[in-house]
């Protein structure tokens, strides 16, 4: 299968072939068409399976069919995921000009109001930062919205973004195409299918192994006693750099404090790293992921709530490790 065979224009399947993407995966050959088709669509697929891109192809097609903005709405729980979203509508869309804006929290509310009033074709956002627009100004309107994207779907619909998600569907139109994406089916998703329209696509990965990343991650465990946990870390990473210097290494902590203090210990043993918590400003934080993501940094130490956020660089990563 091929992406050309999904009914994509030429010019996507071009830039795909730039950025080293030859073929669909499962949800995108399964999704794709029914989006173009004009149905709404619930997928649900493992980490890594290019979720992102089910939904960011047919989006930007439909876009250049008929330009205009604010065209398509997406939705997600995190920051860090808008912007890794943002930057893959940059990446395809960038031949056709387009304009794009990021709504979190962390940065100027007057720089994103400016921002949203030039009406841009993408809008990628955050619940409550968007909701503060909503009801703080006037000078945009997502009332022609051709598409909304719920992506964590099931982060978003589980109760804490209620209030916030209540006014942001009272400021959108009756008809638009509704796309939720998730890692997992969930009885949150399953609830909630009536706020799609009778055609909604329901697309969920076969695979029943119970695991939540792509098969070809390497996973490995650690037993080790917990108070000299961070010890046999530090042997786990020095172990791995032996027989692998380039590989990329994500480790994940329960606490904003174990997450710096473990970046700090690792730093005054000789290995690099940067930290990605909610306690660090939304700068230093966008920082630390471009420095992973260009490989400058090659170890991101980050707190559990950020797994999910960070797919693209599980794909990249060769290798994580869970120390129980």
């Amino acid at each position: 299968m091929t992406f050309a065979a999904l009914n994509l224009s030429l010019w996507l399947v071009k830039q795909c072939n730039s950025m080293g993407i030859k073929n669909p995966t499962p949800i995108q050959e399964n999704c794709i068409p029914r989006i173009l088709a004009g149905d709404d669509c619930i997928g649900c697929a493992k980490t890594g399976s290019g979720k992102t891109l089910a939904f960011v192809l047919p989006i930007l097609q439909k876009l250049s069919e008929d330009p205009y903005g604010i065209f398509a709405l997406i939705l997600t729980p995190t920051r860090e995921l808008a912007f890794q979203i943002a930057d893959q509508f940059s990446a395809i869309g960038k031949s056709i000009g387009l304009k794009k804006a990021i709504i979190v929290g962390g940065m100027k509310m007057i720089v994103q109001g400016l921002e949203l009033s030039k009406h841009p074709h993408i809008v990628v956002a955050t619940p409550g930062r968007l909701a503060d627009h909503l009801e703080s100004c006037n000078t945009f309107s997502l009332k022609k919205i051709k598409f909304l994207v719920l992506d964590e779907a099931d982060r978003l619909l589980e109760g804490h973004f209620d209030e916030q998600l209540k006014i942001i569907f009272n400021a959108l139109p009756k008809e638009k195409q509704m796309l939720l994406f998730s890692a997992t089916m969930t009885d949150t998703i399953d609830k909630v299918k009536h706020i799609t329209s009778s055609k909604v696509f329901l697309w969920e990965s076969k695979d029943k192994s119970g695991v939540v990343t792509v098969k070809e991650l390497d996973q490995r465990y650690v037993l080790c006693p917990t108070d000299i946990r961070d010890t046999f870390l530090v042997e786990v990473i020095r172990t791995f750099r032996e027989s692998n210097k380039d590989g990329s290494i994500m480790i994940f902590t329960d606490t904003c404090k174990h997450c710096q203090v473990l970046s700090m210990t690792l730093n005054d043993v000789g290995f690099q790293n940067v930290a990605l918590h909610a306690m660090i400003k939304q700068r230093d934080r966008l920082a630390a992921l471009a420095q992973f993501k260009s490989s400058h940094t090659k170890i991101l130490i980050a707190t559990s709530v950020a797994a999910r956020e960070l797919e693209e660089q599980l794909e990249q990563a060769k290798m994580v490790w869970q120390l129980l």
